[in-house]
């Protein structure tokens, strides 16, 4: 396993990141394939033997129950949680009525305890908004993060997909006011996703702030030839929302690409990532054991001039948006 520093901070964190949202409790899940705690310790301890100590989720992944594996998990495979770096993140609703989500200072250090509780941890490495917050103030967002690091629940704080002038303001605001910046940024960023090039990207270059791709395979689009379904694909509405049948040319070149260097899909399109200026640890899924293999194949697998060539030939970015 590869190690790096997250942006400028001194946090060392593996160069892959194992994503949490496929574990949980399929019931209290927007996914039907969400495996269950049985089902996903195997990959917490392939993720460990890996050399992976960089694991992120979320409070609203599974309605808590992400967190709770995730903790218990972690707990029972490994002596001591220095080792590990761990991210949660806030935003998302978690219970009806005033106040169940966004980024107030009520619902931010309401959230940091809860998901404490449901990790058993005493702190996170790594606490992210979710998503922007139209109806707060930033200001009030900031200061609020920054107190949950002076208390100690968490050691720095990021973001995640937003509009690059709402990082600047939210940056700005903290700079003002003498509080925590974020450190990071979580971005939707893969060969299908590159609008984050046109912005997010530099600005976070120019700030030395880590970038921490979340779905670097585009939802397993980039894994397999175009067209082949699995379980997820079938039933994943939310990718039908991101993709559409113009990416082809690009599957059809990582297709192309990967048998030249006889390696996966999956391997190639995530050593693409790797690859990209400012890139720190993309945040895979794993639902089934080659995934982890496929993942950390791709530290070793270098690219080519004519690789990158061939891989960036069709690939276009789309209409700049903001998801949901």
């Amino acid at each position: 396993m590869d190690y790096t520093r997250l942006g400028t901070t001194g946090l060392e964190i593996s160069r892959i990141g194992l994503g949490c949202m496929s574990y949980g409790d399929a019931s209290r899940s927007l996914h039907a394939w969400t495996l269950d705690e049985a089902s996903s310790k195997p990959f917490f301890a392939q993720a460990l033997d890996a050399g992976i100590n960089f694991f992120d989720t979320a409070n609203v992944y599974s309605d808590g129950t992400s967190e709770e594996i995730t903790g218990r998990a972690l707990k029972a495979l490994t002596s001591s949680r220095d080792d590990l770096v761990i991210a949660t993140k806030v935003h998302g609703r978690m219970r009806p009525g005033p106040n169940g989500g966004g980024l107030s200072r009520k619902a931010i250090l309401s959230e940091i305890d809860h998901s404490l509780r449901r990790l058993e941890m005493d702190y996170v490495d790594l606490y992210q908004v979710h998503r922007w917050d139209p109806d707060t103030p930033v200001e009030e967002t900031m200061e609020a993060l920054h107190d949950v690091v002076k208390m100690g629940k968490a050691r720095y704080v990021g973001a995640s997909s937003m509009f690059a002038w709402q990082f600047a303001k939210a940056q700005t605001a903290a700079a003002l006011a003498g509080t925590t910046a974020f450190a990071a940024m979580q971005l939707h960023y893969n060969l299908l996703g590159r609008e984050e090039e046109r912005e997010m990207v530099p600005l976070c270059l120019d700030q030395g702030v880590g970038l921490l791709p979340w779905s670097p395979l585009a939802r397993g689009r980039l894994a397999r030839p175009w067209g082949e379904a699995t379980g997820r694909s079938e039933t994943d509405a939310y990718a039908n929302r991101l993709y559409d049948d113009s990416e082809r040319a690009v599957v059809d070149a990582v297709a192309e690409v990967a048998a030249r260097r006889t390696t996966s899909m999956a391997t190639l399109a995530l050593a693409w990532v790797l690859a990209q200026p400012g890139v720190d640890a993309p945040i895979i899924g794993a639902t089934k054991p080659h995934h982890l293999q496929d993942a950390v194949a791709a530290l070793g697998l270098e690219l080519e001039p004519s690789d990158l060539e061939a891989l960036d030939a069709p690939s276009r970015p789309h209409h700049s948006h903001v998801l949901d």
